[in-house]
């Protein structure tokens, strides 16, 4: 057998991708910049003789729909789009990222897609071609960015289509705590309550939000945090949609709780702990003051990953 002809026979038939949770926005930096957090969509892949899919974990029954599948539309996508054959694969999917509350779950999924297509179609993309094409379709490159590089990223596509990424761990600790609540929010429902003009004071004050909060991840600078959250250009619009984030609020400056923000469009809040705090007095306080307020979502203890994609993948001849 020549080194050419393995080479044609050695094909991909298994892989895994993991892929973290999102959270964008950040208070000010609004379309700018996300987290991404120790919460994982993994997505296991083998080629078939047709496509199934067999789920677990969170949203299970979304996960498990062939129709309408964004991991299999966009795979499907990307390989039509590219004139590759689309080989049909069986997919084992185990998710622990809330669908359609605001944590990247979309991000995730075409992530996942659009890896899968570059695997079984050989196409070598690079991670910030991987990343544009995502970002492409999303339209949110801050997501896409920080799901794929992991820690904190901020990402922009520029006037002539080239996908721009700034990637920081940030420094130091960053406990989390995720309120997810039942309901779930669209991100076109979100972006209607926005204006289409903002004043130059409200502008100017979330670029100097932004660049503290930015110091604050970069330097570790958790005094910074309560202050740098603030935002006038989306959350106070969107709280009347989802309003766990005025109730936590309240809370910000309190002690162990930093702030909270909207996770990208909402409903879900991310908020910011003090590290040197316990967690579970935290969420215990969260809990019982969201109650007071007639509020019961889920809490999730979280943090920021420097976790992005990873893939493990099988090459076996046929």
């Amino acid at each position: 057998m020549t080194e050419r002809t393995r080479k044609k026979r050695l094909k991909p038939r298994s892989v895994e991708i993991v892929l973290p949770a999102t959270s964008a926005n950040l208070g000010p930096a609004f379309d700018a910049a996300a987290l991404a957090l120790s919460m994982f969509l993994k997505v296991g892949a083998s080629s078939a003789d047709e496509f199934s899919i067999v789920a677990r974990g969170r949203d299970r029954e979304i996960c498990a729909q062939i129709e309408n599948n964004l991991i299999l539309t966009t795979y499907r996508e990307v390989l039509q789009e590219e004139e590759k054959p689309v080989q049909p694969i069986a997919l084992r999917i185990d998710n622990q990222i809330p669908i359609g509350k605001g944590c990247g779950s979309s991000a995730a999924a075409r992530l996942a897609g659009i890896a899968l297509a570059v695997r079984f179609g050989r196409l070598r993309w690079s991670d910030n071609r991987i990343v544009y094409e995502a970002a492409r379709r999303e339209h949110h490159p801050d997501n896409a960015a920080a799901c794929w590089m992991g820690g904190l990223a901020i990402a922009r596509i520029s006037a002539n289509g080239e996908m721009q990424i700034a990637h920081v761990k940030p420094k130091g600790k960053w406990p989390l705590l995720l309120a997810v609540p039942n309901e779930s929010l669209s991100t076109e429902d979100a972006r209607r309550v926005l204006p289409n003009q903002y004043s130059r004071p409200d502008v100017v004050a979330n670029i100097q939000n932004s660049m503290l909060l930015l110091t604050a991840f970069f330097q570790g600078r958790k005094d910074l945090l309560t202050s740098a959250l603030e935002d006038r250009i989306h959350q106070p619009y969107r709280s009347s949609l989802c309003p766990l984030l005025p109730a936590l609020q309240k809370l910000n400056g309190t002690r162990g709780i930093l702030g909270s923000v909207l996770s990208g469009a909402g409903p879900s809040v991310l908020i910011f702990l003090d590290p040197r705090s316990s967690a579970d007095h935290v969420r215990k306080q969260v809990r019982e003051h969201l109650r007071a307020e007639g509020f019961q979502p889920e809490l999730i203890n979280t943090e920021i990953t420097a976790c992005g994609v990873s893939q493990v993948s099988r090459l076996a001849f046929r």
